[in-house]
């Protein structure tokens, strides 16, 4: 049975085993019925062009876990950033794990997805929120579908979240091949802040399909501080579809890390509804094999006086192929608008592929625009008069790829996640380098 079919035959089993209202209930079905008009992406579609699910899509995948498998907390440690005090939304094969969470109502709701779909205290934040901005394009509406756990993140207005939120899901491999559909809701009401830490880990050799759907909200005069860990192992496939709308006066930055898995796929779109409202979007990839990383950008300036900038870098290696697709979009009434976009990329092997695709579409005339790209190798002329002052070969390489990220480092604000970030770094590249950018 191809794995479409076993989707489609599997729903009614999967909503008679949970607890859902009728609301709900129609936003599901109507979900899966954009599904099954749909199917899975193909190449022919000009988004999907020079990224292929095909390979992943053979697995036999288990559609949903029914059972939580244990797993310690001193074999996970290692995943979460343990070197700053922090609430912890954790999920093992799709289920809440309570022993490795921390979650909080003290002031502020960061707590399951579940719980407010079946509390009433919760519903209007649900009704006001919930599958508002999410496209309705097939992967999405997969995720619609079948959404029944994730995090649910609701910051009221004038709260500062004294620490940082983690949302970690793991894949334990109990199933031979395993597909996990988590849903997240973040709602940041005015003159509010928040900082949040999301990774996906696969525990063990077995094939995973992470297909992922996040919803931020931030309200008026917040800000939103998200960094996106993705290291997994060679047979974790990941689909990651992050929708964000903000308001006036308001601040949201997105930093992606994109060090591993199989083939990995970053849907980031931004809804700019209100003016001075300022969107950051950022990212390094580096990868090796024959991994595959995909960004998939959008900022949507709707109204005037308002900011973008993106900034992404990419160094590739063996036959690894990377995909840059960042549009943007300036409305007619979108006047006075400062939009940056820049993609820079190294090929370290004649093997490595690049694809990228920056795009302006401008309707206002009063606005200041710019988008570039780059492709190309590391300085021969640097590493020799490096190496000339005693520098290893190996480490002048890893010295000059850290300089080259470092546009993206720089802005990260928790310093622990920097420190993190760049010694996975200096993991991939294989060296020890005694300091911190």
């Amino acid at each position: 049975m191809e794995l479409k079919e076993k989707i489609l035959s599997s729903y009614v089993a999967f909503e008679n085993g949970i607890n859902i209202n009728s609301d709900l209930h129609e936003i599901r079905t109507k979900a899966l019925q954009n599904f099954e008009k749909l199917g899975f992406p193909t190449k022919k579609l000009e988004a999907w062009k020079y990224t292929s699910l095909n390979s992943i899509l053979k697995e036999d995948y288990s559609i949903f876990p029914d059972r939580e498998a244990a797993i310690e907390l001193a074999d996970v440690k290692k995943y979460f950033i343990h070197e700053i005090d922090s609430y912890k939304i954790v999920f093992v094969d799709g289920k809440y794990s309570s022993f490795l969470s921390s979650t909080t109502h003290d002031g502020k709701d960061v707590c399951l997805l579940s719980a407010a779909f079946s509390k009433d205290k919760y519903k209007p934040v649900i009704e006001k929120y919930f599958n508002k901005i999410a496209k309705q394009d097939n992967l999405t509406s997969l995720n619609t579908a079948f959404a029944s756990e994730g995090a649910f993140i609701h910051i009221p207005k004038n709260v500062e979240v004294e620490k940082p939120i983690q949302i970690i899901n793991f894949n334990t491999g109990k199933e031979n091949a395993a597909m996990l559909q988590p849903r997240n809701l973040i709602v940041v009401e005015k003159n509010a802040h928040v900082q949040i830490i999301e990774r996906h880990q696969n525990l063990n050799s077995n094939a995973v399909l992470t297909n992922s759907v996040t919803e931020i909200f931030t309200d008026t005069h917040a800000t939103v501080d998200y960094y996106k860990i993705q290291n997994d192992n060679e047979n974790a496939s990941l689909v990651d579809n992050t929708y964000i709308e903000q308001q006036k006066e308001s601040t949201c930055s997105v930093h992606t890390f994109s060090f591993g898995g199989n083939i990995t796929r970053n849907n980031l779109n931004f809804y700019q509804k209100g003016e001075h409202i300022n969107s950051i979007l950022k990212g390094i990839t580096i990868i090796e094999g024959k991994q595959h990383v995909d960004h998939h950008t959008l900022v949507n300036h709707i109204e005037p006086n308002c900011e973008s900038h993106q900034d992404y870098k990419g160094i590739y290696g063996d036959r690894s192929t990377g995909v840059f697709n960042g549009k943007v979009i300036v409305e007619k009434e979108a006047q006075k608008t400062n939009a940056y976009q820049q993609n820079n990329n190294i090929l370290i092997s004649d093997k490595a592929t690049i694809n990228a695709k920056p795009q302006l579409e401008i309707f206002a005339d009063d606005v200041k625009c710019s988008h570039g790209c780059t492709i190309g190798q590391l300085d021969d002329q640097a590493l020799f008069y490096m190496q000339q002052r005693g520098i290893p070969k190996k480490e002048a390489n890893a010295l000059l790829m850290y300089a080259f990220a470092n546009t993206v480092l720089e802005s990260v604000k928790i310093p622990e996640v920097k420190k993190r970030i760049t010694q996975l770094i200096a993991n991939k590249l294989g060296v020890n380098i005694g300091f911190e950018l």
